[in-house]
Parts: C-alpha cells; sequence; structure tokens
C-alpha cells in the first residue's frame, strides 16, 4: 500500500474516532448507561454499539473488512485471506466508562497481513486523538493544534526509579513479581489503551501486561507505538505481537 492511499485511509479513520467520541460522550454526559452483559459477562453499553456503529459507517467505504469484538464471529478460514484490515474497539475501558473517571478510548488500526500500519486512538472526554501511520510518524491531535510525538528509546530495565504501568483493574501476581525486582520503580495506574499512550508521550517508561487482552485492545495503541520508536513483544519470545491470530487472544506483552 503505498504513503497516499495510506494516508488517506489515516484521515478516514480520525474522523470515524472523532465520530464515535462524540456518541460515546452523548451517553457519557446522560444518565442512560444501559449496562447489559455479554456473554463472557463484561459490561456492554449502549456507548458501545453507538460508537461500533459509527466507525462501520464510515469505514464501509473503503471496501476493506472490519473484524471488532462485535464482529469476532467471522470464521478464520474467512479472515485469514485478509491482506488489509481494519481492526477496532469502539469503547475500550467499558468499566473506567461505567466509573465515569474518562480513561478510556476508541480504537481503530488498520492490519496489513499481522502487522498494524496504522493506529488512531481516541480519547474522548479531553478530544485527544494519538495517530500514526507507517513511516510517517506519531502525532498527536488537540481540538486546538496537531504536533508530532518525539521517538522515544526503550527503556533499561536496570534502570532506577522506572514509571511502570499498570491497569486498577489488572495488576496480579505476576504483575507484582515482575515489579519487585525493579530497582525503585515508581507505579502509574491507567485505564484502557491510555497506558501504551503514556509511554508515548514520555510519561512513563514501561507497560508490562500479564493478564488477558484481546488483539482489539492493543492493535491501534501498537502502531502508535511503533512510530514512536517502541515495542510491543511477547515476553516469551521477545518477538512483536502479530494479529488476525486463528485465537484472537493476546500473549502476555511487554511495552517499552
Amino acid at each position: 500500500m503505498d504513503q497516499n492511499t495510506l494516508q488517506e485511509l489515516l484521515k478516514v479513520a480520525i474522523r470515524a474516532a472523532e465520530v464515535a467520541s462524540d456518541k460515546i460522550l452523548e451517553v457519557y454526559n446522560s444518565s442512560d448507561f444501559q449496562v447489559n452483559l455479554k456473554d463472557d459477562q463484561s459490561p456492554l453499553t449502549l456507548a458501545d454499539k453507538r460508537s461500533h456503529e459509527a466507525i462501520e459507517a464510515l469505514l464501509r467505504d473503503t471496501g476493506l473488512p472490519i473484524l471488532s469484538e462485535e464482529g469476532k464471529s467471522i470464521p478464520y478460514d474467512m479472515r485469514k485471506e485478509w491482506k488489509y484490515f481494519w481492526l477496532i474497539d469502539p469503547l475500550d475501558g467499558t468499566k473506567e466508562f461505567i466509573k465515569r473517571n474518562g480513561e478510556f478510548t476508541v480504537n481503530i488500526a488498520l492490519i496489513e497481513g499481522q502487522t498494524p500500519i496504522l493506529g488512531v486512538v481516541a480519547v474522548p472526554v479531553t478530544g485527544d486523538v494519538y495517530y500514526s501511520s507507517r513511516g510517517a510518524g506519531a502525532f498527536l491531535k488537540r481540538p486546538d493544534f496537531i504536533s508530532p510525538i518525539s521517538k522515544r528509546t526503550p527503556a533499561d530495565l536496570s534502570r532506577k526509579g522506572l514509571r511502570i504501568v499498570a491497569s486498577r483493574s489488572h495488576m496480579n501476581e505476576e504483575t507484582e513479581a515482575f515489579i519487585q525486582k525493579l530497582d525503585s520503580p515508581e507505579l502509574i495506574s491507567a485505564g484502557s489503551s491510555l497506558k501504551f499512550m503514556l509511554l508515548v508521550t514520555g510519561n512513563a517508561d514501561v507497560y508490562p501486561r500479564f493478564a488477558p487482552t484481546m488483539e482489539w485492545d492493543t492493535a491501534a495503541a501498537h502502531a502508535v507505538v511503533q512510530e514512536a520508536g517502541l515495542t510491543v513483544v511477547e515476553t516469551t519470545t521477545q518477538a512483536p505481537l502479530v494479529y488476525n491470530k486463528e485465537n484472537l487472544l493476546n500473549p502476555y506483552f511487554m511495552c517499552r
């Protein structure tokens, strides 16, 4: 895919994320959460549905297939033939949404084969949009300006005082064991894909994830992280996370 095509798709993805953010905020600023339960008992809100519909309506015109939590039943035999596809999470951080702490995002990624080559992470409450495309760098778009994100250097794990990002909802024994091996670490909590963005903006150093995530939870942020000079690798193999696997569950990973 040439750079011109990629930039046109990026514009569509940013627009889709912003429209979806507006739909989410309409629900967020009302009292009508309409919380139901999915099959796995995680909360599903009216905002999820409205965001998904808004994104799908805009991305459909690109002619590329869409994979999301709402469409995860697409057979692997069908999707394994896709060269390019959109991988989206209409509302990442549903629990944070319900808690009304603002730490939720809209995630839209474009995957080539098994690699994210474009990513958009929108933060509805602040209006911030982090985005990137392969070879063109990462950017932060705010309501009044757009600024390039400086390249980062992956953190040295032996360094003293590393700032470690951990989820409030998913602190477990493996994460605690990792943190205990570090020299005087500082713990920073955040919800959703904002954990990745703390590293991208230089406000944290390492994000270890020793708890389940799905491909749509990480793909958009992974694309932004790559263009910011950082990595997202499996903890066992040190290989980059890959996407469109038969099982859409991610292995444990580390971002730094």
